[in-house]
C-alpha cells in the first residue's frame, strides 16, 4: 500500500484525458531505425553516469554466448514495476521505449513522484538474439529487408516462454540463464506490474492485460487514437484468448492455451513447451501487461464490416495454407539435414517451428468445424488470417534459409546443400514476391508506437498504484 498523498499524485496523473503522459507521448521525435544491442546498452550506461544518485545498475545475469544482462532501479517507491524489452529478439520497439522511459524517470522529478514505484528496467533481456536481427534494424520499413535478415528463437529458447512449467503432460524446467535472470528479479522484487515490451507485425494497436484495472481500458483506447494508430481488429493470436474490450485481451497463460488445445482433441505437448512470465508472476499476484505494436498496417486490418465470406472457410484457407508450408519447408529441412553440421540457432529454429506450422493448421481446421464458426466473417478476419500465412512462410522461410546459407558462408556447404538452398530460395522469392503484391500496405511511424508503448504503460502502471491505494 502507497501513502494518501501518493495516492492523490498518482490520481493526478490519469484524470481525465491523461493529458501529461499523451502531451510526453505525443512530443517524441521522429525515429526512423533502431539500436544495435552494444548502441542500447552504452545508452543506459550514460543515463546511469549522468544519474548517480538516481539510478542503480546491477548485473543480474550472464547470456549464453556471455553478456552480461543488468538491471536499472530508478526510483523508491514500495510498489515494484519490473518493465524489460526485447523479450522476442524480432521485436525492437521497446528499445526505444525503454530508452525514453529511462530517461524521463531519471530527469523528471514530477513524474517520478506521480508514478511512485521503484522502477527495474532490463534494455535487453536477449542480447544473443537480438544480435541475429540486427541486419534489418537500420532499415525496417521494408517487410522483405525484415524477412530476409529475421530470428525468433525456437519456443524452448525463448525467455517469455522458457519458464518452469509442471502442468498435466506437460513439464519443462530447462529455463535458459536470460530467463533464470529475469526469474530472480521477479522472486527479489515480487512486482506489482510486470511488462515485456513486446510487439507485433502487420494490423494494428493491441494489448495484453493480467485483470481488468478500473479506467485502463479507456485509457488503451484513448492513447492510440490521440496518436492516430488504428486499434486491432481482426484475428486474436490465439483464439482461445478472452476479450476484456475491442483489441484488449487477459494475459494469455501457457496452461489455460494447454487446456484449449485439448479441447479440441490435439496434443498439447506438441505446442505447449515452457510457461510463460504470466504464469511465473502470478505467485506473487503481480499484473502482466503487454502493449503490441504493428510494424505494418493495413485498412483492412480493422475493418469490421462483412467481409463478404464464411468464417469457416476462412480457418479452412489459412488451415490449408499452413499445411502447405509446412510440407514445403518440411521437405527441405529433410533434404539438407544430413548436409547440415553447424547447430546455428536458425536450424534450431527451424526444426521447432516447422513441424509446429502443421500443428496449428490443424487446430485451425478443427475450430473451423465448430459450429460458432458458421458465421460470416469480417473483412479484418479474412484479411489477418490471410496474412498469417504471408508472415509464417516469410518468417521461418527466411529462417531456414539463413540455416543453410550459414553453412554455405562457413565454407562447409557440400553441393547438395547448395543446390537445396538455391531451389528454396527460388519458392522463397516467390512468397516475397507475393507479400509485396498486395496493395495499401502501409509503414507506420516508429515514433508514434514508441508513444504508444511509453504512455500505456505509465498509465497502467498510475491506474495500479491508485487502484492499491485506495
Amino acid at each position: 500500500m502507497t501513502s494518501t498523498a501518493t495516492s492523490t499524485r498518482t490520481a493526478d496523473v490519469v484524470t481525465g484525458s491523461i493529458g501529461d503522459i499523451l502531451d510526453r507521448a505525443t512530443r517524441m521525435a521522429p525515429l526512423h531505425d533502431f539500436p544495435c544491442v552494444d548502441d542500447l546498452l552504452a545508452r543506459f550506461d550514460a543515463i546511469a553516469v549522468a544519474h548517480p544518485g538516481r539510478v542503480t545498475r546491477r548485473r543480474i545475469g550472464t547470456s549464453r554466448a556471455g553478456d552480461p544482462i543488468h538491471d536499472y532501479a530508478v526510483g523508491t517507491g514500495s510498489a515494484h514495476i519490473l518493465v524489460y524489452a526485447g523479450v522476442h529478439p524480432n521485436e525492437p520497439i521497446g528499445f526505444h521505449t525503454i530508452e525514453r522511459l529511462a530517461e524521463d524517470l531519471t530527469a523528471d522529478d514530477a513524474l517520478l513522484a506521480a508514478v511512485d514505484a521503484t522502477w527495474h528496467l532490463i534494455p535487453c533481456i536477449d542480447p544473443d538474439g537480438t544480435r541475429l536481427n540486427e541486419g534489418w534494424f537500420g532499415a525496417p520499413s521494408s517487410r522483405s529487408h525484415y524477412a530476409r535478415n529475421f530470428y525468433r528463437p525456437a519456443p524452448q529458447e525463448q525467455v517469455e516462454w522458457s519458464f518452469p512449467l509442471s502442468y498435466k503432460k506437460a513439464y519443462f524446467d530447462r529455463s535458459m540463464p536470460e530467463t533464470q535472470a529475469l526469474m530472480r528479479l521477479i522472486d527479489e522484487t515480487r512486482p506489482a506490474l510486470l511488462v515485456g515490451l513486446h510487439n507485433a507485425e502487420l494490423g494494428g494497436v493491441y494489448y495484453y492485460l493480467g485483470r481488468d484495472i478500473a479506467g485502463a481500458v479507456a485509457d488503451l483506447h484513448a492513447i492510440p487514437e490521440a496518436l492516430g494508430l488504428p486499434l486491432d481488429a481482426g484475428e486474436p493470436e490465439s483464439a482461445d484468448l478472452t476479450a476484456l474490450a475491442p483489441a484488449v485481451f487477459l494475459a494469455p497463460l501457457a496452461t489455460e492455451h494447454y487446456d484449449y488445445l485439448e479441447s479440441l482433441g490435439l496434443d498439447p505437448v506438441a505446442e505447449v513447451g515452457g510457461g510463460g512470465s504470466a504464469d511465473y508472476a502470478r505467485r506473487y499476484g503481480s499484473v502482466t501487461f503487454v502493449a503490441e505494436l504493428p510494424y505494418w498496417t493495413h485498412p483492412d486490418a480493422f475493418d469490421t464490416r462483412p467481409g463478404g465470406t464464411d468464417y469457416a472457410a476462412v480457418l479452412r484457407k489459412k488451415a490449408a495454407g499452413l499445411g502447405d508450408l509446412s510440407r514445403v519447408l518440411q521437405h527441405a529441412l529433410s533434404s539438407a539435414l544430413p548436409h547440415l553440421v553447424l547447430d546455428s540457432p536458425f536450424l534450431r529454429a527451424s526444426r521447432a517451428f516447422i513441424p509446429m506450422m502443421a500443428g496449428v493448421g490443424d487446430a485451425e481446421a478443427r475450430r473451423a468445424e465448430l459450429p460458432e464458426s458458421s458465421r460470416m466473417a469480417t473483412t479484418a478476419e479474412v484479411f489477418t488470417n490471410e496474412d498469417t500465412v504471408r508472415c509464417f512462410r516469410l518468417r521461418f522461410g527466411g529462417m531456414l534459409l539463413r540455416a543453410i546459407d550459414a553453412e554455405v558462408n562457413a565454407g562447409v556447404a557440400p553441393a547438395e546443400l547448395r543446390l537445396i538452398g538455391t531451389e528454396l530460395a527460388r519458392v522463397y522469392d516467390g512468397w516475397i514476391a507475393e507479400s509485396e503484391s498486395v496493395p495499401g500496405i502501409t509503414v507506420l511511424p516508429i515514433e508514434k508506437l514508441v508513444g504508444v508503448q511509453y504512455a500505456s504503460t505509465l498509465a497502467v502502471a498510475a491506474r495500479l498504484l491508485a487502484e492499491d491505494a485506495s
